[in-house]
């Protein structure tokens, strides 16, 4: 017998796959290897891969199963060496139907996330919002709550839902008889569809409310309380559950994601938990050393630099960064010396300057090592 591949090998997944990406790598692969959109000899590979695929999401989308797979591998979901597996119609089989549906939907026309329910009425879960909030550094470090305005969907009044203008009532539809769904066949497969007609809901309105336009909901706005957790980075999202676009036929609504957008800092960058910040000091105060301030996001932080600094020396404070979401402990605050070149010099200035340059340079190359070392390579190279 063949050696399985490892399921997430299968998938194109790694092993830390959110539930999401495992379901949109699965509906992708199921697709180019569906048996229908492969014909001849390329069909029969693709029929392989097809139930490779299968097998693969049905384990992994299953929350005791992955953990079972995750730890014993192979052995630890199948049915001949452990019991629990579960077939299909068995426990665990409902999110590979469910992921199943959705490839059928995107074959044959069905809208995303349609469910029969027994035979009656298709029940689509509701779309996701995505939300882009603008935080500060500062915020994001510290955590904060914030109030945010959201779409959401309410009863119409008007029709009280019904979706019929007044004084009227909806009819049953008379292509599904008010089921919402029906079959057609593709192949081989025999599948159910939600119905072209009224479009899953069973029901046909001939005067729509003219409020709603027959939708029996109008959209509106709420306010919602958010919690930004302390240490927070950019390009992380939170997750609202059911505060997202609401189901149909009583599907359940989707999901919020807050996407978190750090604004420009004028003074730090950040770098995971650690920050960066460039300290411009005075060409005098790098040459004789000394104390400096530096700032922190906890207020000011005095470092010595000592003589002689130069130009892009890094100092490092240790815990004086951000502490993150998932972090034990706050990174470092990296600062980084800019030697500034004095500019807008007056006569007596400039005269100091050259006196200065002079006695430097009777010193010879213990005061500019780096520009001696710098000379003589490039005598070198035009002598050769």
């Amino acid at each position: 017998m063949a050696t399985k591949r490892d399921y997430y090998e299968v998938l194109g997944v790694p092993k830390n796959a959110s539930d999401e990406e495992i379901k949109k790598a699965y509906r992708k692969l199921a697709m180019k290897h569906h048996p229908d959109r492969n014909q001849g000899e390329a069909g029969k590979d693709a029929e392989v891969k097809f139930k490779e695929v299968k097998e693969a999401y049905e384990m992994l989308s299953d929350a005791d199963k992955r953990a079972a797979y995750d730890q014993y591998g192979h052995a630890g979901v199948d049915p001949n060496m452990r019991g629990g597996a579960g077939g299909p119609g068995q426990e665990g089989f409902g999110g590979f139907a469910e992921a199943f549906g959705d490839i059928f939907g995107d074959i044959f026309g069905q809208g995303r996330g349609g469910r029969g329910g027994g035979g009656g009425r298709q029940v689509y879960r509701g779309g996701d919002l995505s939300y882009a909030m603008e935080i500060s550094l500062e915020e994001a470090a510290n955590g904060k709550e914030a109030q945010i305005r959201i779409p959401t969907w309410e009863a119409c009044d008007t029709c009280s839902g019904s979706g019929a203008r007044p004084g009227t009532q909806a009819k049953t539809c008379s292509t599904c008889n008010g089921q919402g769904a029906v079959q057609m066949r593709q192949g081989f497969f025999s599948v159910q569809q939600a119905c072209p007609q009224c479009r899953g809901t069973g029901k046909i309105i001939p005067e729509p409310c003219p409020a709603c336009l027959g939708q029996g909901k109008v959209k509106k706005h709420k306010t919602l309380e958010v919690k930004i957790p302390a240490g927070i980075d950019d390009g992380m999202r939170i997750r609202s559950a059911g505060n997202g676009e609401p189901g149909m036929n009583g599907g359940p609504p989707g999901d919020l994601y807050i996407e978190i957008r750090l604004t420009k800092h004028a003074l730090f960058e950040r770098d995971g938990d650690d920050l960066h910040c460039v300290v411009p000091v005075s060409i005098t105060r790098a040459a004789l050393g000394g104390e400096i301030d530096v700032p922190t996001l906890g207020g000011k932080a005095a470092i010595d630099i000592p003589e002689g600094t130069q130009h892009g020396k890094q100092f490092r404070l240790r815990g004086k960064g951000i502490k993150g979401v998932r972090s034990s402990y706050p990174g470092d605050l990296y600062c980084h010396i800019s030697v500034e070149v004095p500019v807008k010099l007056s006569e007596h200035q400039r005269k100091l300057m050259k006196e200065l340059d002079e006695s430097l340079q009777k010193g010879g190359g213990k005061h500019s090592p780096s520009e001696e070392s710098w000379a003589d390579k490039l005598k070198g190279f035009f002598s050769s």
